[in-house]
């Protein structure tokens, strides 16, 4: 599609981390914003309406895509914790698989010249497995883990099912993305309000970590959205993309960066219990078809969208 202005968009998962950055987006470019998910409507997010549904609810899922009917859907909504997957694989393959699937087959039946973009992950590549090797499109799917088996699955579903249908469906592919909002259970929020109980005097000056070995391709949230919209308007139906910066930084820079951030001295410890049962030592993207055809690109740096999450912990403990 040619723009946003104007068009009605619905977001599944509008009050998770990243739904409401991607409704400010949005509203920001003239699209009508809805959504729908669990529990209360996000009071960040600027939606013209929200419905509360468990995407399990197939009845209730097709009243809501009915009642809006959207020209776009963004399908955020899912089970998004790789470590919470070992632990509840099968809620894990509901949530994303299941979930996937309940949001196509109501598009079909509500909305079905709506543009769809299915929100997957970079886990579902696997390792990289050569030195400097970044990961496109193309590459075969070995996840390590049941999120990553999961979304993969999702992924395939959504390229089979839109091709199927005739759908405009497209998939987005996000590599690791942080910034204000996140949940403490994701690693660079962690840290941060580790770091901002230890200067408040409510812990040990300790800042407990994972792997520092892995190296990750890290983006902020609001270059992610910015991505979104991209997709919404100048995808190629039926193509993947990865949304990523094309470079990957240790773990262990991460954290040094985050402590000399610090207010006070603080040291770094492994703690066993924030370990994977398996994880992806390497995992960098390769985003030129974005910035080809999509004409977008990471912009915020590292440093800002750290320095960012700290201050918004400080504000918070």
């Amino acid at each position: 599609m040619s723009g946003l202005r104007d068009a009605c968009v619905l977001v599944t998962g509008v009050g998770g981390f990243v739904g409401p950055h991607l409704a400010r987006a949005l509203v920001a470019r003239g699209a009508e914003v809805h959504g729908l998910g669990l529990g209360a409507p996000p009071a960040d997010a600027p939606v013209a309406s929200f419905r509360e549904c468990d995407l399990a609810d197939g009845a209730g899922l097709g009243d809501a895509f009915a009642a809006v009917a959207p020209a776009v859907v963004v399908h955020l909504a899912g089970q998004s914790s790789a470590a919470r997957s070992f632990v509840e694989p099968e809620e894990t393959f509901r949530a994303n698989l299941g979930g996937t699937r309940a949001v196509l087959e109501a598009v079909l039946a509500a909305a079905p010249r709506a543009r769809v973009v299915i929100v997957t992950t970079s886990e579902i590549y696997g390792p990289c497995t050569a030195p400097g090797e970044r990961v496109r499109e193309d590459a075969p799917f070995r996840p390590v883990s049941p999120y990553g088996r999961s979304k993969a699955e999702a992924d395939e579903l959504a390229r089979s099912f839109g091709a199927e249908h005739d759908m405009d469906v497209v998939r987005a592919r996000p590599f690791g993305h942080a910034g204000p909002g996140q949940t403490p259970r994701f690693v660079i929020p962690g840290w941060a309000q580790q770091i901002a109980r230890i200067e408040a005097g409510l812990g040990e000056a300790v800042l407990r970590v994972g792997d520092l070995e892995i190296v990750r391709d890290l983006s902020d949230v609001r270059d992610v959205v910015e991505g979104y919209c991209a997709l919404i308007e100048r995808a190629r139906t039926g193509e993947a993309y990865n949304l990523c910066r094309g470079e990957g930084v240790r773990l262990a820079d991460v954290v040094q960066r985050f402590a000399a951030m610090a207010r006070v001295p603080v040291r770094i410890e492994r703690d066993p219990q924030r370990m994977r049962p398996a994880d992806l030592p390497v995992l960098v993207g390769d985003p030129t078809r974005m910035r080809v055809e999509c004409g977008w690109q990471v912009t915020i740096p590292l440093e800002r969208t750290l320095a960012e999450v700290l201050e918004e912990w400080r504000a918070r403990t």
